[in-house]
């Protein structure tokens, strides 16, 4: 999948619009990321007035290294890193299911977009977030097949 989103954008040519006042370039760009992980909470249900409800739950992924002198058979410490994600679910049909059959601890592979935002806490502190917006989430746990 990610291939073939790669070679459509390579395929996309850049058209030039030009007159005598002003140069339009159009040019696509991706913002895609793929998460392999677990499931750090049961997802909760949000909705703000006037606008369509939201899937959200969190999602840890892990990153292992060995320390050492750089061979591969080194016996230096393995280290691990976990960092965690926070995913929005807008889609009607994907918020329905995620919201129903995600579970803590799942382990899931979700596809989507980055987003930026901010918000002001409860202290009236501006903080700034980031969220993956999901468009597509692939169980990989047998927690599915038990519930079905």
């Amino acid at each position: 999948m990610f291939r073939r989103a790669s070679v459509q954008v390579f395929r996309q040519y850049v058209r030039h619009q030009s007159n005598e006042m002003n140069s339009l370039i159009l040019e696509r760009s991706m913002n895609r990321v793929q998460l392999l992980g677990r499931v750090g909470q049961d997802p909760v249900m949000r909705q703000v007035e006037g606008r369509n409800p939201v899937t959200i739950f969190s999602m840890a992924t892990n990153e292992m290294w060995r320390s050492g002198e750089g061979d591969t058979t080194s016996t230096g410490d393995v280290s691990q890193k976990t960092t965690w994600h926070r995913i929005s679910v807008f889609r009607p049909g994907l918020r329905d299911v995620a919201y129903q059959y995600v579970k803590k601890g799942a382990r899931v592979l979700v596809e989507g977009k980055l987003d930026y935002g901010e918000y002001v806490d409860k202290n009236n502190v501006r903080r700034q977030a980031t969220t993956i917006i999901a468009d597509n989430i692939i169980f990989l746990s047998d927690t599915l097949k038990e519930r079905v």
